[in-house]
């Protein structure tokens, strides 16, 4: 049995000495590579998580081990030390151990002045952030020097009731005490849950003698980095200040020098050549033996190079990219490990533009971050204002309370889209997703006046049409005006990357794509297929509308046939494009699947410019509209319902398709034709439509001449087709799982009202996350396991998929991997995101593989 070890309170940084990040913090193992690195890193203690919670507690480590190091009269700095540096913690405390008679030392040394202002910062950041007390009283704007001093000293006395502490110990005791109470706060964990971090995670403490930064030769501090924070090239980049401390030098720009020779002024490569050829030596020995860009901080005193710290240098999405592909590029990381440096959320933001993280935001209302990325433009209420902005050239943001597929044309016109009701696979959503415009949905704290033309806004605030908002997509955010943006970057280092994930990869990636230009996006991101073509979506182009409302009000089989040969062209052109453009990839074709109703105008006015062109008396319009509508439209006469009951629509889709396939064949090109059934439940019913398709297939051979084979398959969304999985592969060679309805059917929730008390749902712990945006592996899991089981029971080599919106989330990818599905498919925009996700699932379980071998072998 392995035996756990144990690690004392408090440890002193050497090269051998044993400690870990995970038991004194990320900052504290830094520090120990440091020293091992050969670098001058000041004398630094180590309090482990333990300890530091000990100290919350008032349990305080010996006073003298802690000083041992440090000598007469020490100074010293106390830093925060968490697992994870993005998690943060408290402010750094600086000057401990100056008192009356340290204050006269230091005075003699670097002259009074400067030894004042140290002591005064010190008792400034002791007051406010060790003592608690009210910052505003410490303040003297009229007072310089010893006069400034001396008031603070006499505040302090005045406002604790007690002097200023003069025992060393006593102040590095209060000093770790206090930052540990600040750790253990309420709003310091809500803060660092937030970024990620475990409900019980610890911080270490760093006690590190002073090396002062200031004195009578060049003295100063200043902080280094060697690349680009935005961007990831190489480019040092940071400031030095003279005579100053900690990161001052970032905090007063003002003030600072440049590193490099620089023009606009004095640079510290002037001043000290020697001390900036010294940090271009460190900052390549941490990038080659740390294996990462660092950002060193440093100080000098004296004319003596000191480093106080290094940490990851901060960088945007784009960066992290661009930093991990050059690491590999130059053999200091393997591939593998570069491709699970990179979070596949990091590929979102550079595929859409960004609010910049530094511009002001005027938060107007939030709601569901449907579809990432940022835009600005003017209100419009209609999708009709939309499409007639776009031809002004003007951008505009589509406000609705929801879309429905009337809303399209306009939502392809507009920049962004808000709406007040709906969720992560609300209408709204999904169509934003697979246009690649940034959507907000949710956010029900928004009103819309439409007498006055006006959106209202929490507190009252109103927005009329023609006003300028900006939409924030990936936070969920609404803001007022437009913010300063950060534009998509898709650079050489995100190609390279996602190419190497795909030599790692071991499942298939597919897109969702109902247009010719969303298949241009999922052949641009290289996705191997298009997984789902909602063909309904075709039918709102253009004048396609008026025929199919036409086809809506025929009256005899024959007559819809007659307005369906209209469509038949149209469709088949769409066809033709998909295929040219997929360019031998399989394309996966779902046949017609929307409740007749959605066509019709909802409205009277609208219904009245129906009757107008259909030359048909008003009041058949509404009757007709009336006698379409239904109280569940979703669970009604939809997909393979309309299928079989008006087989007419079925039939000139499938010719169309057919049709589509000989006139590309003919012109030289391959084709892989795949045509999915909606909404099954039952066998009988993919034997009836497969026999039509069959028939359409053979009839268009025959016309053309042309030879040419496809695949029928069917889209699993009610929990019964799952369980009837066995039975239904008789007659389809693929299943795919729409995860969109299956959830829906098997909570029995509605997927556009669920919004509504969801958020409740979570917060109490009804739900672990909405099932809508993260796929629910008990349940709905549990129905593709058994489906996908049975389906391979029925017919071993069926070919198994996910094409719902959960396809390109992690766990969704995770699940399928474990269940031996073929692919996933997902919106255009997804595909980069779940091609690097499932790169990084294939990497993880190989390496999970090694380390059970490993264990298995040491304990033989």
């Amino acid at each position: 049995m392995q035996q756990v070890p144990i690690f004392p309170d408090v440890t002193l940084i050497t090269p051998t000495a044993a400690m870990t990040a995970a038991v004194h913090g990320g900052r504290a193992k830094c520090l120990q590579r440091l020293v091992r690195l050969g670098m001058p890193v000041p004398p630094t203690q180590a309090l482990s998580f333990d300890a530091v919670l000990r100290c919350a507690k008032g349990q305080m480590p010996e006073v003298n081990t802690l000083l041992g190091p440090f000598g007469d009269m020490p100074l010293l700095s106390v830093r925060p030390s968490s697992q994870d540096p993005d998690w943060g913690g408290p402010g750094a405390i600086l000057n401990i151990g100056l008192n009356a008679k340290s204050y006269k030392s230091l005075s003699a040394r670097v002259g009074e002045d400067a030894a004042t202002a140290l002591y005064l910062r010190f008792v400034q950041l002791y007051a406010v952030h060790v003592a608690r007390l009210d910052p505003e009283v410490f303040e003297f704007p009229n007072l310089t020097g010893v006069h400034a001093l001396n008031a603070a000293l006499d505040t302090y006395e005045v406002e604790a009731d007690e002097p200023f502490p003069q025992d060393v110990g006593v102040q590095l005791t209060e000093v770790l005490r206090s930052m540990a109470r600040a750790w253990d706060g309420t709003s310091a964990r809500l803060l660092r849950e937030a970024k990620g971090a475990p409900v019980d995670a610890g911080l270490g403490l760093v006690v590190q003698a002073m090396a002062l930064g200031v004195g009578a030769d060049e003295s100063g501090s200043g902080v280094i980095q060697f690349v680009d924070s935005m961007t990831g090239q190489p480019q040092v980049t940071g400031r030095y200040m003279s005579q100053g401390q900690g990161r001052d030098a970032l905090n007063d720009r003002d003030g600072a020098l440049y590193l490099t020779h620089d023009p606009r002024g004095t640079a510290l490569e002037d001043i000290c050549p020697e001390v900036f050829s010294e940090l271009l030596r460190y900052g390549d020995i941490s990038r080659t033996r740390l294996r990462e860009e660092m950002q060193i901080e440093f100080t000098l005193e004296d004319g003596v190079l000191h480093i106080l710290d290094a940490v990851r240098v901060h960088r945007s999405s784009r960066a992290l990219v661009q930093i991990a592909v050059a690491l590999a590029s130059d053999d200091i990381i393997p591939r593998e490990e570069a491709v699970l440096r990179v979070p596949p959320n990091a590929l979102s933001e550079m595929l859409h533009r960004q609010v910049d993280p530094t511009a002001a935001r005027d938060v107007i209302v939030s709601g569901i971050a449907a579809s990432p990325g940022a835009a600005t433009g003017r209100i419009v209420l209609t999708a009709n204002e939309a499409q007639a902005s776009a031809a002004r050239g003007e951008a505009c943001v589509l406000v609705r309370r929801e879309t429905t597929p009337e809303d399209i044309r306009g939502m392809h016109a507009a920049q962004a889209v808000l709406t007040m009701r709906g969720g992560i696979t609300s209408h709204a959503a999904v169509i934003g997703r697979g246009l690649g415009v940034p959507c907000v949905v949710g956010a029900s704290d928004l009103t819309i006046d439409r007498k006055r033309g006006e959106n209202v806004a929490p507190g009252g605030r109103r927005f009329a049409a023609g006003d300028v908002i900006t939409v924030d997509g990936t936070t969920g955010t609404v803001l007022a005006g437009s913010p300063q943006m950060l534009e998509a970057t898709l650079d050489e280092s995100f190609q390279t990357l996602l190419s190497w994930a795909d030599d790692f990869r071991d499942i298939g990636v597919r897109a969702n794509a109902d247009t010719p230009t969303d298949a241009q996006t999922a052949k641009n991101f290289a996705a191997e297929g298009i997984g789902l073509c909602r063909t309904e979506h075709m039918f709102f182009e253009g004048d396609r509308l008026g025929v199919m409302r036409e086809m809506i009000f025929a009256e005899t089989a024959d007559d819809r046939r007659a307005v369906l040969d209209r469509l038949l062209p149209m469709q088949r052109a769409d066809f033709e494009a998909l295929f040219g453009i997929m360019a031998g990839r399989p394309v996966c074709i779902r046949l017609f699947d929307m409740p007749l109703h959605e066509f019709l105008p909802y409205d009277k006015a609208g219904q009245r410019d129906l009757a107008e062109q259909l030359a048909m008396p008003l009041m058949a319009v509404t009757d007709r509209v009336q006698a379409l509508s239904e109280y569940n439209p979703m669970l009604g006469m939809r997909g393979v319902r309309q299928g079989i009951a008006i087989p007419e629509i079925y039939e000139m889709q499938a010719r169309a398709i057919f049709e589509a396939v000989a006139n590309v064949v003919l012109h030289g090109l391959d084709v892989q034709p795949e045509i999915m059934i909606p909404l099954i439940s039952a066998m009988r019913e993919v034997e009836l439509i497969k026999a039509r398709v069959d028939a359409v297939a053979a009839a268009v051979q025959s016309e053309t001449g042309v030879k040419f084979t496809f695949k029928l398959g069917v889209m699993v969304e009610t929990p019964r087709a799952a369980l009837r999985a066995k039975d239904i592969v008789k007659y389809a060679s693929f299943l795919s799982f729409g995860t969109n309805d299956l959830t829906q059917m098997t909570y029995g929730l509605s997927r556009d009202d669920a919004g509504r008390f969801m958020s409740v749902y979570v917060q109490q712990g009804v739900y672990e996350e909405d099932p809508f945006h993260t796929l629910d592996l008990d349940g709905v899991g549990e129905l593709l396991a058994i489906g996908a089981a049975r389906g391979r029971a029925g017919r071993p080599d069926v070919v198994v998929s996910i094409c719902g919106e959960h396809g390109g989330t992690r766990a969704a990818i995770g699940f399928c991997r474990a269940q031996g599905f073929n692919y996933v498919s997902c919106s255009p925009f997804r595909v980069p995101l779940a091609r690097l996700s499932a790169a990084q699932l294939a990497l993880e379980a190989r390496i999970e593989t090694r380390s059970h071998h490993a264990s298995a072998v040491s304990s033989a």
